[in-house]
């Protein structure tokens, strides 16, 4: 077992044994706070899904109302007036057989790859290396698109992308520790509301099963839904 900080063991001392109104949650999470660095805080979802059905998969991607507080690196595969809107956008990287070649050679300093559809032939046998990280792009998570420059806008105004893990849980990256209470709550509530409104028609049982927030070095607060 891993041995936890004295600070670690202060902040779960004070964490609560019920599930907590959200705004509760919020406030409480912010108790735990007191590290030097601004602190990432994310949403876990337990979710009633088989994760072996495909029509059970929960997959996409949103802007959250607030960001998340972190400007992320996005890198694209495109070339004529799609590169040029790319570029446009804020794309940090925008490239094609160049681009390829430099992620083979281990280049995966980026959050986010996109990709335009007639890019896809190219971006193929990367999966090998992207795949894993979880940044291979996906028509499924928006990352496919004909449209680029709008999508490369979305992330770096603060979209996420989610997908289900093996155990049926999702996760995101919701903000910072040092936003608003508010800012919080409402980007919270944004994720889960999208989540809730993505119920497969074939589960019959609860499909959310719990919800819990936490920050990067903090114990986790459970959330009434």
């Amino acid at each position: 077992m891993a041995k936890q900080s004295k600070r670690y063991r202060a902040a779960l001392a004070k964490q609560p044994k019920e599930l907590q109104p959200l705004s509760k949650a919020v406030e409480t999470l912010k108790t735990y706070d007191a590290t030097k660095f601004d602190q990432t805080v994310e949403v876990h979802m337990r979710l009633g899904v088989d994760p072996n059905q495909a029509d059970q998969i929960i997959r996409g991607s949103l802007v959250l109302p607030h960001g998340i507080g972190k400007t992320q690196r996005v890198v694209v595969f495109a070339k004529g007036d799609a590169a040029k809107a790319a570029e446009a956008a804020g794309a940090d990287e925008v490239g094609q057989e160049d681009l390829a070649k430099k992620i083979k050679d281990g280049f995966t300093d980026f959050d986010v790859c996109i990709a335009a559809p007639d890019m896809m032939g190219l971006v193929g046998p990367l999966g090998r290396v992207l795949g894993p990280r979880g940044l291979m792009p996906s028509p499924r998570a928006g990352t496919v698109t004909a449209d680029v420059g709008k999508v490369v806008g979305e992330y770096k105004a603060g979209k996420v992308e989610f997908r289900n893990d093996k155990g049926g849980n999702v996760h995101a990256m919701v903000g910072k520790i040092s936003f608003e209470s508010q800012k919080l709550e409402e980007n919270i509530t944004a994720f889960v509301n999208y989540i809730s409104g993505m119920k497969p028609s074939t589960i019959k049982g609860t499909y959310i099963k719990g919800v819990a927030i936490c920050a990067t070095m903090t114990p986790s607060v459970r959330v009434q839904t």
